[in-house]
């Protein structure tokens, strides 16, 4: 596995052509993997996950795969330095049960609800709320092996942040909307295997829409 780090150019052309579209980012990350046969979903063959952080200076972007990219093949100008890649195994190593980590998470928060139209449909509704999205994680962490511990006051230990929604258009499938939340906090691992899977395979959904990727730190003074 491996993690890059791309400082992003923002008045390349192309970067503000992906902001735009998030299925024209999706796409431009993808440009650093190799091709496979027709029909293979490239993405998840790589085990692609991506999330842009908003710095003082402009964007910052995270990409974590299993295939080592070839950040050479972007667009001349997309990168104000040289990509930064590492491998993973270090931080996978490092997860243990009972391991307490501070973490990032962009993740789509969503719940299914009936449509009000008089017929049996149901749709993917985003949670709105902080409780609703800080519940989501919870329940996240029961299935991928983790759990949110408190602080002293008896509140989860992780701060939802709204950030702005990921729009796109995709062809032959229409608009693409997602609403992304930013969890920052802490977490202790509860099940080695099923976190190191939520950490290779992401967390949630919209994962080729910059969702799902979470970084792992030591944890800040405990409060």
């Amino acid at each position: 596995m491996f993690l890059s780090k791309l400082t992003i150019n923002v008045r390349s052309r192309e970067f503000r052509r992906d902001y735009a579209n998030v299925h024209d980012m999706h796409r431009t990350i993808m440009s650093a993997y190799p091709d496979l046969s027709e029909g293979t979903p490239a993405r998840l063959e790589h085990k692609v996950l991506w999330r842009l952080d908003v710095t003082q200076s402009g964007y910052t972007q995270y990409v974590q795969s299993h295939t080592e990219p070839d950040w050479s093949r972007l667009p001349t100008g997309h990168l104000m330095t040289q990509a930064e890649v590492r491998p993973l195994a270090p931080v996978l190593e490092a997860i243990a049960p009972g391991r307490k980590f501070s973490f990032r998470l962009l993740a789509n928060p969503t719940r299914s609800a009936r449509v009000e139209n008089g017929q049996d449909v149901r749709k993917r509704r985003a949670h709105t709320t902080p409780e609703a999205q800080i519940e989501w994680l919870i329940s996240r962490g029961e299935r991928d092996g983790f759990v949110i511990p408190t602080v002293r006051r008896g509140e989860p230990d992780v701060a939802p942040s709204p950030v702005p929604t990921l729009l796109g258009q995709k062809k032959d499938q229409g608009k693409i909307t997602v609403v992304p939340v930013r969890f920052d906090g802490h977490l202790i691992v509860t099940d080695a295997n099923a976190f190191s899977n939520a950490v290779i395979n992401g967390v949630g959904r919209a994962k080729a829409y910059g969702c799902g990727l979470i970084s792992l730190a030591p944890p800040a003074t405990d409060r």
